[in-house]
């Protein structure tokens, strides 16, 4: 199976002011585009040695599917995740689990930016299946801290190519920015179709 680059669901210039048209060119068509060839990379190498009986090279090639199909999926779902009519709060069954679950939006949004600002890589709000509720989760790279049985509701890009060119040393501004374009539809829709599979 070989894995393509989707277009961004919105011009390059849609998120401004809050992320750039340079930005959202390099990181899309060139970070995001390098997760995609490391990972038909990695799956090339794996079919190769898997038909030569050679092994080899294929731990390497297992670490890379990781790394790269993880940068690629968690790609995929932070452009899902805003829109040019985004912002403001979530609203019905996932306004009414955060709350639930973390006490108040304010209480959430408060520990994501923590998780954002300790993150080197991916601030995550994630459904955990395996104990019925949402979490924020910090991954570092794009592989490391993830929670098995979890699906991510929302993600937040936190590498320096996301923000640096825009707002330079600054995260806490691009996390600000963010808020400003969060589309809550899609994560709702993340959230409704993670619990009907496990409730």
């Amino acid at each position: 199976m070989s894995h393509e680059l989707p277009p961004l669901p919105y011009a390059y210039d849609a998120l401004e002011p809050h992320i750039s048209e340079q930005v959202l060119t390099w990181h899309h068509d060139t970070h995001h585009q390098g997760y995609v060839n490391g990972w038909n990379s990695a799956e090339e190498t794996l079919s190769d040695n898997r038909a030569a009986a050679d092994f080899d090279g294929s731990a390497g090639a297992l670490r890379s599917v990781t790394h790269n199909g993880c940068g690629h999926i968690l790609h995929d779902l932070f452009w899902q995740n805003m829109s040019p009519e985004g912002g403001d709060e979530p609203t019905g069954e996932l306004a009414a689990r955060i709350e639930s679950d973390f006490g108040s939006y304010e209480a959430w949004k408060g520990e994501f930016e923590t998780a954002a600002g300790a993150a080197s890589g991916w601030a995550l709000l994630v459904y955990d299946s395996f104990s019925n509720q949402l979490r924020n989760v910090v991954v570092d790279k794009h592989d490391q801290g993830a929670l098995w049985g979890s699906h991510p509701i929302l993600a937040l890009d936190v590498w320096e190519h996301s923000y640096y060119y825009d707002y330079g040393p600054a995260r806490g501004d691009f996390v600000d920015a963010f808020f400003a374009v969060v589309d809550w539809d899609e994560s709702t829709e993340r959230y409704e179709q993670a619990v009907e599979l496990f409730e």
